[in-house]
């Protein structure tokens, strides 16, 4: 297990007049209230994902206010990372087996992570997500409080590895889902509802202005002069990018001059990213017009921003989706999105005010045509958005729902 190391500090008064005044003081208080107490974060990787992003702007901003907050990430080798997206794709639904070897290699890492780990040191531990969730068995509480927190799809997890994880998540205190409709059946613990959250002072997040955002644009050979619609995500199947690009094609039936980018980052947790980017790659063909961008293209926080920004649209049209950070992001910059009518998106669009929800490939076309072709229309849309995202979706209120849970649980 390796401790990640993150910008120490940001204070909370960096959020006045961002956040409102209520939700400010209520995490100042909670945060004078439980400055004593030791919590440590633990998931797969420090980089790539959304929470690994969560994390790295959560944990300076928990130190910020005089927290003792922590993160550590799995170590482990590249067949373990095998297993546990197979086992990511499962508990999201899909049909698949994990065998005996492969359930072998998942628990032995577990217990690998006992040995770099002192469960003494901590009053609270968040495990997130299903990579380190067995470790509360291999180590046992000890005295501290145990929370695991689910960011994924599990509204209709594969059963049998379902089952496997239910035979420990009971020994936590507390779990954590981004919406009740993704609990386990048969889960004992506390349950708690708490969806992620963007961070608004993030370079990913600023402000940026128009001639800004189209000069880092112009920078991957758009044409910043025509339509471009965006996709900010994994490489990833439940992500649907091959229905993103068959959008794009009806759509540029009616509007010839449209592009298409495909943008997204590996994550050192997904073997499975680098195969669906070859395959999108081939899926496009030869249209110029659609551009597949990694960061290993220089594209960086800075740069997801700009594509966030200046695109007509942001479609993200997930088949499953535990919450979808990307659509918080682009409504923040006042972009109306297009998502996929599934998992956590709704929470984020009020379906024809802030974007729209469709459950096809031909719906999603549709709506690009519209938004691109009603220019007006959308920017009303995306300043309702952002609206939206400063009273429900900044950081500072997934701080102070994180900090009450704590507060519960230890009574």
């Amino acid at each position: 297990m390796n401790a990640v190391k993150t910008q120490k500090k940001v204070g909370i008064d960096l959020y006045k007049g961002v956040i409102d005044d209520s939700l400010f003081d209520e995490v100042v208080a909670l945060a004078k209230k439980l400055k004593d107490v030791r919590v440590c974060h633990v998931n797969a990787t420090s980089y790539g994902g959304g929470v690994a992003e969560i994390l790295q702007k959560e944990i300076p901003l928990a130190r910020g206010m005089g927290l003792h907050f922590d993160w550590k990430t799995v170590s482990a080798k590249d067949e373990f990372f095998d297993v546990t997206k197979k086992i990511h794709n499962g508990l999201q639904g899909a049909d698949l087996k994990i065998s005996e070897k492969e359930w072998d290699i998942y628990q032995s890492c577990n217990i690998d992570q006992v040995r770099r780990i002192n469960p003494n040191d901590y009053d609270v531990f968040f495990i997130h997500d299903p990579q380190p969730a067995e470790i509360v068995s291999c180590i046992g509480k000890n005295g501290a409080k145990w929370v695991w927190r689910c960011h994924i799809d599990t509204a209709e997890p594969n059963q049998a590895i379902a089952d496997y994880f239910l035979k420990f998540l009971n020994m936590y205190d507390a779990a954590i889902f981004t919406m009740k409709e993704y609990v386990f059946k048969g889960m004992e613990e506390d349950i708690f509802i708490i969806e992620p959250a963007i961070d608004p002072l993030a370079i990913k997040n600023r402000h940026l202005s128009h001639r800004e955002a189209a000069n880092l644009v112009r920078g991957f050979h758009i044409d910043v002069t025509k339509p471009l619609v965006t996709q900010v995500s994994r490489f990833d199947p439940w992500k649907d990018p091959m229905g993103v690009v068959d959008a794009y094609k009806i759509a540029k039936k009616e509007i010839p001059e449209l592009q298409l980018a495909m943008v997204g980052s590996m994550a050192d947790d997904d073997p499975e990213g680098m195969e669906i980017y070859e395959e999108l790659k081939e899926y496009a063909g030869d249209d110029k017009d659609i551009y597949v961008l990694t960061n290993h293209d220089a594209l960086h926080d800075i740069e997801v921003n700009a594509f966030q920004a200046f695109s007509d649209v942001i479609v993200q049209k997930s088949i499953r989706e535990g919450f979808g950070l990307t659509v918080s992001e682009a409504l923040w910059k006042e972009t109306p999105v297009i998502g996929g009518n599934v998992g956590g998106i709704p929470t984020q669009i009020r379906d024809g005010e802030t974007g729209f929800l469709v459950n096809n490939v031909e719906e999603c076309a549709e709506k690009i045509e519209y938004l691109v072709q009603n220019k007006d229309a959308a920017k009303q849309m995306g300043r309702k958005g952002k609206e939206d995202v400063r009273e429900k979706f900044l950081l500072p209120r997934l701080l102070r729902d994180e900090l009450r849970l704590i507060e519960k649980i230890l009574g």
